[in-house]
């Protein structure tokens, strides 16, 4: 027989009346406040309530922080929101505090009973009452009580005293929600522009790359307008099964190894590949990208090939099979037989705790050495707990630390990851390629509840994925794909090389033929028909514009040519306004008709406004909401446009 339900118990009458007001639907929370949502210091965060009470009294609310309380706005249907900045980046917690608000109430009250010609006589005297409950004292509550004793209404309703008692007046039946957790990064974390470059590949024609060698690299980082530094892992690489070229099963004499297979005699994941350098040269290239205005990221990539020393040191830290062998990383029927896999939970579901602690110390050493940002691969292949306990110890020590996760795999696992404390995700973006498809995934990302806590890195490339798109559009199809990756989302990034439109595939493959994943490659990155004023141009508005920066301003418009993506990135505060015309077609041109966004600031439909071709400089106006535009895949794919409406227009 099924176990009878135990019968739920009654609140009780006092616990009922302290809580008159009903407080629902607070956002941003995740999953009823088991994880954080995520804020940016310095940035206002929107926080928002259904909050209503009986009858018809006024009600006032608060969003109740550390720093103290920030009076909110009733909207629509009872949903009532505040603006709120934090200034330091680590945890946080707000409540909402919300009262029935005697003085608000007895004021709206009254000053109808004035405009219909009543005697309020009575109505003063419970004024002076209400004043009496006033706990703070001063001259002006003392004002007050002389006016109330006066009959002076026209003091009693002033602007003045209603902002005097909004702050200080008597409260009825307070109510406060539960406190809910916030995670609050730095600004890097939510907007930054990545690139990835192999530090081995580095050096000059034939010859292994060093630290050094990346240094010289870093005015042209610079230059594009990128401001972090991504490195592949960057530690002594294993030669038992090593992979070739083309990840061939079988290496060549020369044959330089996966830097995913971690691990030889010369150390593993705390130790640098020889040929890079010393320590002493990794921390040059640190201060010397900082000097640049460059952050260093790192992979950590928890593989480790078959001459990992801590097989020998730790045995217990891996894989067995039942004959005792070790057991290779596979997904049947593949097998990676230079990888060995990690054992995370012992067989009683204990943790694994000895190996947890070193990994967290790992991160913690390279912390030490000036990382400041960290691309973790495959996460989505270890444990949540694991991540969930990782992140929060080295954000105890490290709270700026930035953790990108590369998980390209079902939805619900990467925005688990994503709420365990993942600041970053790599997303679906490589996959998006129509207008349709671009603008249904974007509002999933800007619109639903994963925009509190997941945060899109639009990486256009890896060193994994070839594009499939960009294999056959050509130079047109590389321009769109960067400019709509840095302009749809806060982070963006790519995979050195893109810059030059490579996309020659293994056969019938999403893979890169020659990949620098089992190869050094050397390019000339000055080759004709590269996209480097494209990309200079978009990080340079990034830069300049405050619309840019928090991803979830992005509106989308109505072009008529379904090749066509039309969206917007609008700041009303700095009065910063963007409009993006993308032709997605790589091969065909489009004229087409679209409205300028003129309802936006609040604009008739003849209205004019001030524009400016962001691409070549030039201002004019455009008259009306109705115009057409000519885009040219080879000449013009995208248009930028900056609007600048009368000064009364918001």
């Amino acid at each position: 027989m099924p176990k009878e339900a135990t019968p739920a118990t009654s609140p009780s009458l006092q616990d009922l009346a302290a809580h008159r007001l009903a407080i629902e639907a607070v956002s941003p929370q995740v999953d009823a406040g088991r994880f954080a949502a995520k804020g940016v210091a310095g940035w206002p965060l929107t926080i928002e309530a259904d909050i209503m009470s009986d009858g018809h009294e006024v009600i006032a609310a608060t969003v109740v922080t550390a720093a103290g309380e920030t009076p909110m706005t009733k909207g629509q249907n009872d949903r009532w929101e505040a603006d709120v900045s934090f200034d330091q980046v680590g945890p946080a917690r707000f409540s909402i505090r919300a009262w029935r608000d005697l003085w608000a109430t007895w004021a709206r009250d009254t000053g109808k009973k004035i405009a219909a010609g009543q005697d309020v006589t009575v109505e003063v005297q419970e004024a002076a009452q209400l004043l009496d409950r006033v706990k703070k004292a001063g001259p002006e509550i003392a004002d007050l009580i002389r006016a109330a004793k006066a009959g002076d209404t026209s003091v009693l309703l002033s602007d003045e005293t209603t902002a005097l008692m909004a702050a200080h007046g008597p409260r009825a039946n307070v109510t406060e929600s539960e406190a809910l957790p916030l995670w609050i990064d730095r600004e890097r974390a939510a907007f930054s522009a990545w690139y990835e470059l192999f530090p081995r590949s580095t050096g000059p024609e034939g010859q292994h790359g060093t630290f050094r060698d990346v240094i010289s690299r870093l005015p042209y980082v610079k230059d594009l307008g990128f401001d972090v530094l991504y490195f592949p892992p960057i530690h002594p690489i294993g030669t038992t099964n090593r992979k070739g070229k083309n990840n061939s099963l079988k290496s060549e004499p020369g044959d330089i190894g996966s830097p995913y297979a971690i691990g030889s005699p010369e150390g593993g994941m705390d130790a640098l590949h020889p040929e890079l350098g010393t320590f002493a040269d990794f921390e040059a290239l640190v201060k010397a990208a900082a000097q640049e205005g460059i952050e260093i990221a790192m992979d950590i990539a928890l593989n480790a090939s078959p001459d990992h020393p801590w097989i020998r040191e730790h045995p217990d830290w891996f894989e067995r099979r039942p004959d005792g062998t070790i057991k290779y990383a596979e997904n049947p029927p593949k097998k990676y037989e230079d990888i060995v896999n990690f054992r995370y939970y012992l067989d009683d579901g204990a943790p694994n705790a000895p190996f947890w602690e070193a990994i967290r110390d790992l991160f913690l050493f390279w912390s030490d050495k000036g990382v400041k940002n960290f691309r973790v691969d495959n996460p989505h292949t270890k444990p949540f707990p694991f991540w969930e306990w990782i992140i929060a110890e080295v954000r105890a020590q490290y709270p700026g630390t930035v953790f990108l996760s590369e998980a390209f795999t079902r939805p619900k696992v990467m925005k688990r990851l994503a709420k365990v404390g993942y600041n970053q995700s790599y997303t679906y973006y490589t996959w998006r390629n129509t207008a349709a498809e671009l603008q249904e995934y974007l509002e999933e990302l800007t619109t639903e509840e994963c925009r509190h806590y997941m945060r899109p890195n639009f990486f256009v490339n890896t060193p994994d994925i070839n594009p499939i798109f960009t294999q056959y559009s050509g130079r047109p199809g590389f321009r769109t794909r960067a400019i709509m990756a840095a302009s749809l989302s806060g982070n963006w990034g790519l995979y050195s090389g893109f810059e030059l439109c490579e996309a020659a595939p293994l056969p019938g493959k999403e893979e890169y033929l020659d990949s620098e994943k089992y190869q050094l490659r050397h390019r000339d990155f000055d080759a004709e028909g590269h996209i480097k004023d494209d990309i200079r141009l978009i990080n340079r508005l990034r830069r300049e514009n405050p619309a840019m920066k928090d991803f979830l301003n992005l509106k989308f418009f109505t072009a008529h040519d379904e090749r066509v993506l039309y969206y917007g990135r609008f700041d009303p505060v700095a009065r910063n306004y963007l409009l993006f015309h993308v032709l997605i077609d790589p091969h065909a041109g489009a004229q087409f008709n679209f409205e300028v966004p003129l309802w936006e600031f609040g604009l008739e439909d003849a209205a004019s406004i001030e524009v400016e071709d962001a691409v070549h400089g030039n201002r004019f106006m455009w008259h009306g909401k109705d115009h057409m535009l000519t885009l040219d895949p080879e000449n013009r794919p995208y248009a930028i446009w900056k609007l600048f409406p009368p000064g009364g227009a918001v």
